[in-house]
């Protein structure tokens, strides 16, 4: 990781950068020198301030040219008055850490938490969210991945508009808070992932085309290109790589989760993904336990997660869509737009036994051939990160509801089966384990009122074409649009959600007792299919699942030593053959 030296930084744009300072009643400002490859740094004897006399930071920006306004830092690490604002110095290592003890947490065999920290808890900040991992443990968590939290302009929103990316927003309590969230979390024995965004900059507060060309010609669905292989774009690299560092070395974190990757325009001879892996596990011995990368990847292909040796990206894991797709679909019947071509139940077969669907099939949703086969016989399953549920599949309908509106229990049951029981790496979405009624809504806080208007007439159009009704489409801009999609941590106590809540912490417990519900071998899982009756068989080593997906019940002859591991909360009768209930599943194991 490159640390430059204090207000050093890289602006080969303007002719002149003076740095602003200010702390207490002292302020002052001081003429830059331009260095080699445009790097600009205060001269010697310059700066009159003593930094260490403020160890709460100093607030600090530059003067670019004639511009009489302050830019904010590219690489700050704080923007406490928004990321309009100057900047302030923050110092990580001021923080006493008590995870000296910490070995990590691999991703195989490991479940993850999908969390927003907004709406996680009533007060939407770290400090709060600690408060609530115990819970976490309770349902066999071992690692939280939190939404993006850099610096973006606002109050609220989902964390993908972040222009500040070395900065954790102020709203979630800053850096400092940051650091005792993942303390806490490792004294709790869960490890942390953090998602990252390096695929585009948010609208407002984007200053860094005025220092450098960390941009490019094109644009991708969210925005400018990231300049990773144009003029100066070996800076433009070192700062991606220098940030996934800080969240390692700063933040401790344990991995990342690096957003719509197929965004990244990279023709270099090495790919920055690559790089990113190179250098993660370079610091992943450094410190001797596991660090993850997981890439959200549209292309379905496993170069992204096939090793380096193997002429793969190497990263550790990517989502894939072509489960939740499937499993979506088996469980709601919903076959508008991409769900189309996962109508059969031959599609959530496949998924189970071969990962993804389109491997070179035909997407009728792309209207071209899609995906790259992954290759069974080497790749175990904990690569691919499976869910029911998460923030883009629940945000992304026009009203932000969740599974728990259109299934009952047992087919929430099942979902959960699914995701945690067949060998895949599972991700659960906050409060789908108790069925929480509250929706997941997209929600912005554009100061901006013209960008605010663009937003919600965008959201509106978006859906009037899928066919939905614009006057259900809630505003993006109305704060209650936020209000509604925060936890009600209430309803886990009773009803249902008690009901569901309780299935959650009996499949993590039978994770632990079954190894055949881990084995990370694709060869590991047989399942049949009976789209006539949509009743799905599926093996797992030794252990058997029989679902009933359909309104038909299902008929199962319980082999010899075999007993009923786990069942679905409809239950099921008892008798020779045993039958399962429409919408119910069981799990069959030896001894059981």
């Amino acid at each position: 990781m490159t640390t430059p030296a204090p207000f050093a930084v890289w602006a080969p744009r303007p002719r002149t950068v003076r740095l602003t300072v200010a702390a207490g009643d002292h302020e002052e400002v001081v003429d830059l020198v331009r260095g080699p490859e445009d790097w600009w740094t205060v001269p010697a004897g310059a700066l009159r301030l003593d930094l260490a006399a403020y160890p709460e930071g100093v607030d600090y920006g530059y003067l670019l040219d004639d511009d009489p306004a302050p830019r904010p830092d590219p690489r700050s690490r704080r923007q406490p008055d928004g990321v309009h604002g100057l900047s302030r110095t923050f110092d990580p290592s001021a923080f006493t850490w008590t995870d000296a003890g910490w070995t990590g947490r691999q991703l195989a065999g490991s479940v993850i938490y999908e969390l927003h920290l907004g709406t996680f808890t009533p007060e939407g900040t770290l400090d709060a969210a600690i408060g609530r991992l115990d819970h976490l443990v309770s349902i066999g968590v071992d690692l939280v991945e939190l939404l993006p939290v850099n610096a973006f302009n606002g109050t609220h929103n989902w964390g993908y508009d972040g222009v500040g990316w070395f900065a954790v927003s102020e709203t979630y309590g800053g850096p400092a808070a940051y650091q005792r969230f993942v303390d806490a979390c490792h004294a709790a024995g869960l490890g942390v992932i953090q998602d990252v965004v390096y695929n585009h900059l948010g609208p407002s507060g984007n200053y860094l085309p005025l220092f450098a060309p960390y941009l490019k010609s094109g644009r991708n669905t969210w925005g400018d290109l990231v300049n990773l292989d144009g003029e100066g774009s070996e800076h433009v690299r070192r700062y991606v790589l220098d940030d996934v560092a800080m969240w390692f070395r700063d933040f401790h974190v344990d991995g990342l989760r690096l957003d719509a990757v197929h965004a990244l325009h990279d023709s270099s001879p090495t790919h920055v993904l690559e790089e990113m892996a190179v250098e993660t596990a370079a610091w992943s011995a450094h410190v001797r336990r596991p660090l993850t990368l997981i890439a959200e990847s549209d292309l379905n292909d496993p170069v992204m997660f096939t090793p380096r040796e193997a002429g793969g990206h190497g990263l550790t894991a990517q989502w894939s869509d072509d489960f939740h797709h499937a499993v979506h679909v088996a469980l709601s019947g919903e076959t508008t737009g991409y769900y189309a071509d996962f109508e059969p139940l031959a599609a959530l077969q496949k998924v189970l036994t071969k990962g993804f669907f389109h491997d070179g099939t035909f997407s009728s949703f792309r209207g071209r051939d899609h995906g790259v086969p992954i290759d069974l016989g080497s790749t175990p399953t904990w690569r691919l990160v499976v869910c029911s549920q998460n923030h883009d599949q629940i945000g992304n309908r026009a009203v932000g509801d969740r599974l728990t509106e259109h299934l009952d229990d047992d087919q929430l049951a099942t979902a959960a089966l699914l995701t945690l029981g067949t060998g895949f790496t599972p991700m659960l979405f906050q409060g789908e384990e108790w069925a929480a009624s509250t929706p997941f809504q997209f929600f912005t806080s554009h100061p901006e009122p013209e960008l605010g208007k663009a937003t919600a007439d965008g959201r509106i159009e978006e859906f009037a074409a899928m066919g939905w009704d614009p006057a259900v489409v809630p505003d993006p801009q109305d704060p209650e649009t936020f209000t509604r999609s925060k936890l009600d941590w209430a309803e886990a106590e009773g009803g249902r959600h008690a009901v569901v809540l309780g299935v959650y912490r009996e499949l993590a417990a039978l994770r632990r007792t079954l190894p055949d519900l881990t084995d990370p071998s694709f060869g590991a899982t047989t399942c049949e299919v009976d789209e006539a009756t949509r009743v799905v068989r599926i093996g797992r080593g030794s252990v058997r699942m029989v679902l009933a997906l359909g309104t038909e019940p299902a008929t199962v002859e319980v082999p010899e030593g075999y007993g009923v591991a786990w069942a679905t909360p409809g239950g099921y009768d008892a008798g020779s053959p045993l039958v399962v209930p429409p919408h119910g599943a069981v799990v069959l194991a030896p001894g059981a």
